[in-house]
């Protein structure tokens, strides 16, 4: 089994690549690591010379990288679906909330009055590569962005083996069975599709003696409430199952196999897992 991490997208990266070692496995994981950079350099709001930035700033790109106007279609795609649960326009709520730079980075305790919330549900045009946001919106491609780059990213290592991507706890595989821990006390065996939880109990942080996170409720354009702590679900792509968790997470109907841990302790399985 060959292991390689390292970080992109904001989070710990690991792929696992079940090869002989060897020249071959090592130009694999390579291009599997350029990938995410890739991604990287196309998604991320945290670089100004992204092409999500330049989108951001701009408000319109004629010329958008085939890749952008993928994500961005399907996270519409999703907002329809979820009656709005899931919302790529939630950029400006998740930066007035305090996170408006890599996390890393974030204070984990800010002085100052506590944030307002941001409207969300923006305008989105998209035909062709032209991509076009209404006044005042922009998007925030995290979650499917990462999901998205996971999956492209294991049909790529794939061609050298069987294979797991995780990018912080989305996860993808491609062939073999792999024991994935979903909670201290939960095991899940994968053999094909992806795993993608939706959680308020580790991207957290203080403003103003306000405990907030980073999952938004369009609804309110505020960290969202409620006795849910995270929300793991198991669908054919990390790009779904991150639609379908955060979906989850703020109350909506999903029908896939998923694991929902509570404010008070309890472990709940649905959607066929027992």
């Amino acid at each position: 089994m060959q292991r390689r991490t390292f970080k992109a997208m904001g989070t710990d990266v690991e792929l696992l690549l079940d090869a002989e070692p060897g020249d071959r496995a090592e130009r694999a994981l390579d291009r599997a690591e350029a990938e995410f950079e890739r991604f990287e350099q196309l998604l991320s709001r945290f670089r100004a010379d992204s092409e999500l930035s330049r989108l951001n700033r701009e408000g319109k790109i004629v010329d958008a990288e085939p890749d952008l106007v993928r994500v961005v279609e399907l996270a519409l795609a999703a907002r329809e679906r979820t009656g709005g649960r899931f919302d790529p326009t939630v950029h400006d709520a998740v930066v007035a909330a305090g996170y408006d730079r890599t996390f890393a980075d974030v204070p984990a305790d800010a002085a100052g009055p506590a944030p307002s919330p941001a409207p969300c549900g923006g305008s989105v045009h998209v035909e062709g590569r032209t991509i076009e946001l209404g006044s005042g919106t922009r998007l925030d491609l995290g979650g499917i962005g990462k999901g998205y780059a996971v999956d492209r990213v294991a049909e790529v290592l794939a061609l050298a083996g069987p294979c797991l991507v995780n990018a912080g706890g989305d996860l993808a595989v491609r062939g073999g069975t792999w024991p994935v821990g979903v909670t201290a006390d939960l095991t899940l065996e994968l053999s094909r599709g992806a795993i993608a939880t939706s959680g308020r109990d580790r991207r957290r942080w203080r403003v103003g003696g306000a405990e907030l996170h980073h999952l938004i409720d369009p609804s309110t354009g505020s960290p969202a409430d409620g006795d849910l702590v995270s929300v793991t679900v198991v669908a054919d792509s990390a790009a779904e199952a991150e639609v379908l968790a955060k979906a989850a997470f703020l109350g909506g109907e999903v029908d896939v196999p998923r694991v929902l841990v509570r404010a008070d302790g309890r472990t709940v399985l649905a959607g066929g897992l027992a």
